[in-house]
């Protein structure tokens, strides 16, 4: 059962143009990102759940492109931002062709399954959108 959150209360034009202009600053870098590479970390810096995560795909041999936001101390603006686009509330977070996998414990999981190498080896979002065409 998932949890249908309220409705967002309405924004007038020059609100929701601030809103729009202050949510793709770090969004868009990792929008684009996760578009064009196969597996994306997103973390920070002192975390050490991103480190984890990090290790265990170097462990498994499975290559990444890092965006690292701040710290404890610095960037929370742009990693609210992510959050609030993805819906994800915690750091890292791990895209592999397009999906985001989850954090450091997702990760871990789903290397010990398979599931994760198995969404690595599956085509990419472009090419699955290009055979339905």
């Amino acid at each position: 059962m998932s949890a249908q959150f309220p409705a967002r209360p309405p924004l007038t034009p020059a609100a929701q143009q601030h809103a729009d202009k202050r949510l793709m600053e770090a969004v868009s870098e990792v929008s684009d990102a996760v578009a064009s590479e196969a597996v994306v970390v997103v973390g920070m810096g002192w975390n050490p759940h991103v480190r984890k995560a990090r290790a265990a795909l170097d462990d498994a041999g499975i290559s990444y492109h890092y965006l690292g936001y701040g710290n404890y101390l610095m960037g929370w603006k742009q990693r609210l931002q992510i959050k609030m686009w993805t819906g994800w509330p915690t750091f890292p977070q791990v895209f592999v062709n397009g999906t985001l996998v989850g954090g450091n414990s997702d990760v871990r999981a789903a290397l010990a399954d398979g599931s994760l190498r198995q969404l690595l080896d599956g085509p990419a979002p472009a090419e699955d959108v290009a055979k339905s065409a």
